[in-house]
């Protein structure tokens, strides 16, 4: 009996100890979120690590979890990081139980590792050491104080076998503070970062975008047609897709917020404030963005009307002239607030094509999440080498001398947007009936425009689908076909054929390097009507 007590008192000291170490972390979380708000909320812990995980990981295995998880691999990758934690804080309150400096060092460790990989994001300084530091001090001096709580001696008289180090009852009041005074200094971070991101939030709701010097003509009556299950031509802000590595989304001040243009074969060098850029002309226009991590018939494309002044504008104001006359940079590498780079030919976007510095999207000021207060749209190129958000600057050099981002990760330098089509309707694994079922969905090939989309069943003869009203050649078409549907499975596909006169290709070739080739392919079982259905069992019968 003596044995089976003393081993149920090792089992509860070691729970107690696991109790320790989660609850320190909590502590230190809390702490680390309340320096993050007057730090910046970049160097939160959680984030930080975040960020360098996504910057680490292969490529193979970030393609895989936005497949898996979408635009929710952010939340995933954050809690995947919480758990992580918490599984090391118990093992280290555990260990703390047995060997206490040995415990103390795990925790502190845990905050070391924050402050590094904190320090060596983009535009880090030594300040976003800081949290983490504060927040591992916090975590190891709880863990001490609880365990310390843990092993004091039980009072005179007290019964044996009990969590091992003081009643339960007190160890237990104990940690129920501790957690409560955590919940309140998180409380007070996240309420002090929201306060200080008011000012990002006042900026954009009291921003009033001038109209346009050049406004985008009216969508064509028949650019939509009414067919239920489709994509609307434009989409809306809260519908369009999200794909990036901010784990937190940038809130930037429009009244300080700042552009400088400089580099090889700037000639004047150009430093804009938000009023000056939109005291230039500004240009609206339709445009369908496309991510390149987007499969084949995948969610990543959306259409919408931007607001914004023309990037070859502003480089031939500082003087930049194109390679193909005789300028010296032929990419210009985009900067953002935080840290990320994207670069695009300079050809590309001083030939004539409607590329911006967007400001609005759809009639509004850019949404945080897309890149308020300014972003780059380009026709016709992927997102990856185009479409910078938060946009801070534009350096004017060349590709054989610089990498961006996601260059350096094993994507193509330069990367046009392939011609491809979508089916919305019907879905994968639907069961319409029989009779005439429609077809519909979209197609794109920014700045070549959509010439002619065709379907085919069961691998038979392409039949042509009936093209929406066009709206230029920089955004998506809709289209539909009338399918006469017998029962039974059958498989759709489509394909579509550029202005150029190029056809979509059949050819299976994942995202990496430079997008993904394929023919969109839908399996359906057509469920025969209930009369015919009848009728053909009276007939057999």
């Amino acid at each position: 009996m003596t044995g089976a007590k003393a081993d149920l008192g090792r089992r509860r000291r070691l729970l107690g100890g696991a109790v320790c170490g989660l609850v320190a972390a909590f502590a230190g979380l809390a702490v680390a979120e309340l320096a993050a708000a007057v730090v910046r909320p970049e160097a939160a812990p959680v984030t930080a690590v975040g960020g360098t995980v996504v910057d680490l990981t292969p490529t193979a295995v970030k393609e895989w979890a936005i497949r898996q998880f979408g635009t929710a691999d952010k939340l995933v990758l954050a809690l995947g990081i919480v758990l992580v934690l918490g599984a090391v804080a118990a093992a280290a309150g555990v260990l703390a139980v047995r060997r206490l400096p040995a415990g103390l060092a795990v925790a502190g460790a845990f905050g070391l590792v924050g402050a590094l990989a904190a320090t060596s994001r983009p535009e880090a300084s030594w300040r976003d050491a800081l949290p983490s530091l504060a927040g591992g001090l916090a975590a190891a001096g709880v863990l001490y104080l609880l365990v310390r709580a843990l092993r004091r001696p039980r009072p005179a008289g007290a019964p044996p076998g009990g969590a091992g180090a003081m009643d339960r009852r007190g160890f237990g009041r104990l940690v129920a503070a501790t957690l409560a005074a955590s919940a309140g200094i998180g409380y007070a971070g996240r309420r002090l970062g929201a306060y200080g991101s008011l000012g990002a939030g006042a900026s954009r709701a009291g921003l009033v975008l001038p109209p346009p010097d050049v406004p985008a003509p009216p969508v064509p009556p028949g650019a939509e047609p009414a067919v239920r299950g489709t994509s609307p031509f434009l989409t809306a802000a809260g519908d369009f897709y999200r794909v990036d590595t901010a784990l937190v989304v940038p809130r930037v001040d429009a009244d300080t917020w700042r552009l400088r243009i400089h580099g090889e074969g700037v000639a004047r060098p150009l430093e804009l404030d938000l009023r000056a850029l939109l005291a230039r002309p500004l240009v609206e226009h339709d445009i369908t963005l496309t991510c390149v991590s987007n499969e084949v018939g995948g969610p990543y494309a959306g259409n919408a009307r931007w607001l914004g002044v023309r990037l070859a504008d502003l480089l031939h104001e500082a003087g930049v002239r194109p390679p193909s006359r005789g300028g010296p940079a032929d990419q210009l590498v985009a900067r953002s607030v935080d840290g990320m780079t994207i670069g695009t030919p300079v050809e590309t976007v001083m030939d004539g094509r409607e590329a911006l510095l967007a400001v609005g999207m759809n009639g509004e000021p850019l949404p945080f999440a897309h890149g308020f207060p300014v972003r780059m749209v380009v026709p016709g190129l992927y997102g990856y080498v185009s479409a910078c958000k938060w946009l801070r600057e534009l350096h004017l050099t060349t590709f054989s001398a610089y990498d961006a981002y996601w260059v350096r990760r094993g994507w193509a330098a330069q990367a046009p947007v392939k011609t491809q089509s979508r089916i919305d309707t019907p879905r994968p694994s639907a069961e319409p009936l029989a009779g005439q079922v429609a077809v519909a969905g979209v197609a794109w090939a920014q700045h070549r425009g959509i010439a002619r989309v065709e379907v085919r069943v069961d691998g038979g003869p392409w039949q042509e689908a009936r093209l929406a009203d066009a709206d230029g050649v920089d955004t998506w078409r809709l289209w539909s076909w009338p399918w006469e549907a017998a029962p039974g499975r059958h498989t759709l596909q489509v394909r579509a054929t550029d202005g150029g006169g190029a056809v979509q290709t059949e050819e299976v070739r994942p995202p990496v390097p430079d997008g993904a080739t394929g023919l969109h392919t839908v399996a359906v079982h057509v469920r025969p009507r209930p009369a015919a259905a009848a009728a053909a069992a009276a007939r057999t019968g």
